[in-house]
């Protein structure tokens, strides 16, 4: 299943409001959020059979949408329906989830005012975002050519697809000098966040992460931040500079599909997955799972 083309895939996907055969949800060519970026998206993760913090992730899309100018013309409500309809219709347990709404093909230019707002869910086993054994040992991590935008240059707090396009270049690159991901920077030369994931650096017990005044606040650097302070960990939320990575003893990113993983790398300075990381990494790992199966 790794290797199938997504195209190729069987089973269904939620298509504005019905259940289409996987291999028949398309769009047109001419689609207006595949020309100027009119789309936003969410991922998320089920785990034996519950979505995890599924009432955030629908808000955050609503929420990405409104910051692109469109609304999305379902419910909060219709939306987690459908995301939980979806995954009985697969029959998937532990799965990731893939909501995205954009702007159909009515017009075509820059102003499409009246074009038609979509909205897709599709659903899909997706066990570990990078290699299982790097990610125990923790990944290296390169550092990224371009900067996240100034947010008075771009909606960077929202889920929105264009915001993607040079996390692509950036991982890409990443990638062929033999690195599992890159550091990205913000427009004032400040660590920012990876390609598709939040960042956390340990010293001496103490958590600090980048500031997300640039960067999506993601849902589980959230609740990552909430795990450590509930155990005491200090969390600073502060302003860090590239000459700082090398003072850290541990390093981990988070996001839904990311989870949390351990960095052992960053172009050349070196961490340990320690305490902190190795804590947090089960913690998040216990949250995740339905209340009822961990009750039992």
């Amino acid at each position: 299943m790794a290797s199938e083309p997504f195209d190729k895939r069987s089973g269904w996907i939620w298509y504005d409001g019905a259940f289409v055969p996987w291999q028949d949800a398309q769009v047109h060519v001419l689609t207006h959020g595949l020309h100027y970026g009119s789309c936003v998206f969410e991922g998320e993760r089920a785990y034996g059979g519950e979505i995890f913090k599924l009432d955030e992730h629908t808000l955050r899309l609503k929420e990405s949408a409104r910051l692109l100018d469109f609304e999305i013309p379902y419910s909060e409500e219709e939306i987690n329906a459908a995301c939980r309809e979806i995954l009985v219709r697969q029959k998937l347990k532990d799965a990731y989830l893939r909501p995205v709404a954009w702007r159909g093909s009515d017009m075509m230019g820059v102003s499409a005012q009246n074009n038609q707002i979509h909205l897709a869910i599709a659903a899909w086993e997706w066990p570990s975002y990078f290699d299982p054994a790097q990610r125990l040992k923790g990944i290296r991590i390169d550092e990224a050519k371009y900067r996240r935008p100034d947010p008075a240059t771009a909606p960077s707090t929202s889920k929105a697809a264009g915001l993607y396009m040079i996390c692509t270049i950036s991982k890409h690159a990443a990638e062929r000098n033999g690195y599992a991901d890159a550091l990205m920077l913000d427009w004032r030369g400040r660590v920012a966040e990876c390609t598709g994931a939040n960042i956390f650096f340990v010293k001496d017990g103490v958590i600090h992460t980048p500031e997300a005044d640039a960067f999506l606040n993601g849902i589980t650097r959230q609740t990552v931040i909430a795990l450590a302070r509930r155990r005491g960990i200090e969390v600073i939320e502060r302003a860090i500079m590239p000459e700082e990575l090398e003072s850290f003893d541990e390093c981990f990113i988070t996001g839904t599909a990311a989870e949390v993983t351990p960095v052992s790398e960053i172009a050349g300075r070196h961490y340990q997955p320690g305490p902190v990381t190795k804590t947090l990494l089960d913690d998040y790992m216990t949250e995740v799972q339905p209340k009822a199966a961990a009750a039992a």
